[in-house]
């Protein structure tokens, strides 16, 4: 266990050049600064971005907007020629790449591709998959593009479990593809991906928490993640949310109504460290902004830097640290309530 935490750590440093380093030096400073002075100061550019293979999915997940086909924005899939514009813009200064926004990644035929792209360009990529397009050749595939971190959603060990969230899924499937994962990892002789099993929480689940970890233990999976659930609608309460209050970002007020956990406090170091990218290119806050409500530029006309040093986007980093109560997208958020567990 801990020879494989050493060499994950140890890939994510090798990313690291001496120009990245002092990139994110700046964005500290930029964002402690901001703080004091209640005003937003952008010093460097982005670390880390999500962007979005696809808004497709197999699935019917009931809390997410490509499993509900529910969308209000355009859907579709990320083209090579505009992912490798962004990432010849941002590749001096970028360290992490998640391939994952909305939809499933791997039904993007050219997924892999630009994880490739993404790896000979010397960032740390990572994806978030529900496994059930992990056979032989995409596992094969998977590790020869030298992707760095696979997460795989695992929400229940059972099929009558797992179903009553990833609707319209089999766990034997998910079994399937992590053991071709590892097994593909060995006949390469391949220390990556990273494998990472990620357990969200609800009330469904919740009593298979313990055999979600022996089992990703038995197989060899990497790391297990446990993580509390966002739940749309969940003022006056919800099905899903667990009962067990580790598990749970939400609590009842004195009125009996559920508020989010966390304090909601004026300040959000996602703003300066990265954003998100939708499949046409519009760049977005963070991975909250699922229908890119909050659009603050479009790459397909714009440069990165532009965008990101653009008076519309210091105008959102200065709301964030004026009234975050008052954006929407953040009245849900996760910082400060997920829970870890590393196996």
């Amino acid at each position: 266990m801990y020879l494989a935490l050493f060499t994950y750590y140890i890939k994510i440093f090798k990313k690291l050049t001496g120009y990245k380093v002092l990139n994110f030096i700046k964005l500290f400073i930029g964002f402690y600064y901001s703080r004091i002075i209640n005003k937003p100061l952008q010093l460097g550019l982005p670390v880390f971005i999500s962007i979005e293979p696809t808004t497709s999915c197999n699935l019917r997940c009931p809390q997410c907007p490509s499993g509900l086909r529910e969308f209000t924005r355009p859907t579709g899939m990320l083209q090579d020629k505009l992912f490798e514009s962004i990432i010849f813009q941002t590749k001096k200064y970028l360290h992490s790449l998640t391939f994952y926004f909305q939809g499933e990644p791997y039904l993007n035929p050219d997924f892999l591709k630009m994880v490739s792209f993404a790896s000979k360009n010397n960032i740390y990529t990572i994806t978030s998959t529900n496994a059930h397009y992990l056979n032989e050749e995409n596992a094969r595939q998977t590790i020869l593009s030298g992707l760095d971190k696979l997460i795989i959603s695992v929400d229940g060990i059972t099929q009558e479990v797992y179903e009553k969230y990833r609707q319209g899924g089999q766990i034997t499937k998910v079994f399937e593809g992590t053991r071709e994962i590892l097994k593909q990892k060995k006949i390469l002789k391949s220390k990556t991906p990273h494998v990472v099993w990620q357990f969200v929480v609800f009330k469904t689940n919740e009593h298979q928490i313990s055999d979600v970890k022996r089992i990703a233990k038995d197989l060899g999976v990497n790391e297990v993640k446990i993580k509390t659930a966002q739940i749309y609608d969940f003022e006056d309460g919800h099905n899903l949310i667990p009962e067990n209050d580790k598990y749970t970002r939400y609590k009842k007020d004195d009125s009996g109504k559920f508020v989010i956990k966390n304090k909601l406090l004026n300040q959000c170091w996602r703003m300066w460290q990265g954003c998100a990218v939708t499949w046409d290119g519009s760049i977005v806050p963070c991975c909250f902004d699922k229908d890119a409500k909050y659009k603050l530029g479009q790459l397909k006309s714009e440069s990165f830097n532009s965008i990101w040093f653009s008076d519309e986007y210091n105008k959102f980093r200065k709301s964030i640290l004026k009234s975050r109560n008052q954006i929407d997208i953040c009245n849900n958020c996760t910082e400060g309530t997920s829970v870890w567990v590393k196996d």
